[in-house]
């Protein structure tokens, strides 16, 4: 019986492994695909600033190697992002044999929606909270300031909102994996929405530059992805229940 544990385990370990490399050599492969292209990658993701710049301002490297590694490294987490997909496949693959067959219908879905929303949040932050941001941070300046921005800073302050907006546009699949998990429920947040509303814009406050712009437009989207949470975790049963049903059968 030991060694049959032993042989699971390692057998389970040298899967996880696999899978690890996999997602890897996606990274990897992407990465390469798109290296080529890593300069035209910069000027796309620094258009929001460059098109709100005055007229004779520009954006500048202080480090001398910053024009050369700068654009790579936005590569490799443009790669990362574009891997995304991938990687939940090789996560839901793994851990997919451990769930019954009711479970394995309500994961996928959420393992989808993660996904499309964490892009939906991305695409968000770089059509609508960067040149409302930009706008406001340009036309605040004093007149006699000269606004030439460091190119790594930069990469720096949008790779960071990048990722505070796609992980908040997560809200749903989190109200929903509480509620499966018996952590909460639906009614119990309906109950609590007035402090929740407050809690999210406390959080934007601090996420976000500190401009009522930016700070508004993370927290209404997550007062309205908290409201379709809701929604659909009235159809997602205690997880506890679930297996309580298939132990009766």
């Amino acid at each position: 019986m030991a060694n049959n544990s032993e042989q699971s385990l390692m057998s389970h370990l040298l899967e996880l492994r696999a899978r690890i490399l996999r997602c890897i050599i996606c990274v990897v492969v992407v990465f390469l695909a798109l290296l080529y292209f890593s300069n035209d990658i910069y000027r796309i993701v620094a258009n929001p600033l460059v098109s709100q710049l005055p007229k004779g301002s520009i954006m500048i490297a202080t480090d001398i190697a910053a024009p050369f590694f700068t654009p790579i490294k936005l590569t490799a987490i443009i790669a990362l992002f574009v891997s995304i997909p991938y990687i939940l496949y090789q996560v839901w693959a793994f851990v997919a044999p451990a769930l019954y067959q009711q479970e394995k219908r309500l994961v996928l879905p959420l393992v989808i929606s993660s996904t499309t929303l964490f892009y939906l949040g991305i695409a968000f932050a770089y059509f609508v909270v960067f040149p409302l941001a930009f706008y406001f941070f340009i036309n605040s300046a004093p007149a006699d300031v000269a606004i030439n921005t460091d190119i790594t800073k930069y990469l720096d302050f949008v790779m960071t909102l990048f990722m505070v907006f796609g992980i908040s546009f997560e809200v749903p699949v989190a109200i929903v994996l509480l509620c499966w998990a018996g952590v909460t429920s639906p009614q119990n947040l309906k109950k609590k929405r007035p402090y929740i509303i407050v809690g999210v814009f406390a959080i934007a406050m601090f996420l976000t530059p500190p401009d009522v712009f930016s700070q508004t437009l993370l927290a209404i989207p997550m007062c309205l992805l908290f409201e379709i949470g809701v929604f659909f975790a009235q159809f997602y049963h205690p997880r506890q229940t679930n297996d309580e049903s298939q132990s009766l059968e």
